[in-house]
């Protein structure tokens, strides 16, 4: 059965169970809008989302390991791995064994990799003024969905 509007349940539907009502369908869908208004930025400095998510990381402290690095972005190594060979194939980082646990891989970054923290510099400026918001308005929403990624993640 359909709606007034054509979408179907009509009157009967639950507002607990209408997209527009849910919490996670709002998160995906600003986190599908967000990662769009990243990619024309981020390729003009030839990385991809996941990339320079990655790169963010390293550029806070570069030599950490490849488990760490993927605890920091929540990966796992079937979808890390394959970042960093396209990282290390582009001459941003080398993955190096760890000396005294050869166990352990370690991500440097090159010179190239180091310079590229310039090019990047703008991107979350112009994130900023894509979404349109006052930079205490993007922070608070930030620390709510660091909030909100807390608590779910301990239930």
């Amino acid at each position: 059965m359909e709606g007034d509007d054509g979408r179907a349940g009509g009157a009967g539907t639950s507002p607990a169970l209408k997209l527009d009502d849910q919490l996670c369908f709002a998160v995906y869908s600003t986190a599908h809008a967000l990662t769009k208004a990243y990619a024309p930025l981020l390729g003009r400095i030839g990385l991809t989302y996941p990339q320079y998510l990655a790169m963010l990381v390293l550029w806070e402290g570069d030599g950490i390991t490849v488990k760490a690095l993927g605890e920091r972005l929540f990966l796992d190594s079937g979808t890390l791995t394959p970042l960093l060979k396209r990282l290390d194939a582009a001459g941003l980082i080398r993955r190096d064994r760890d000396r005294r646990d050869e166990r352990q891989v370690r991500i440097n970054l090159t010179a190239a990799g180091r310079a590229l923290r310039d090019r990047a510099a703008c991107v979350p400026a112009e994130i900023a003024c894509a979404a349109g918001l006052p930079l205490d308005a993007i922070a608070a929403l930030k620390d709510a969905l660091v909030r909100l990624r807390t608590a779910l993640q301990r239930g």
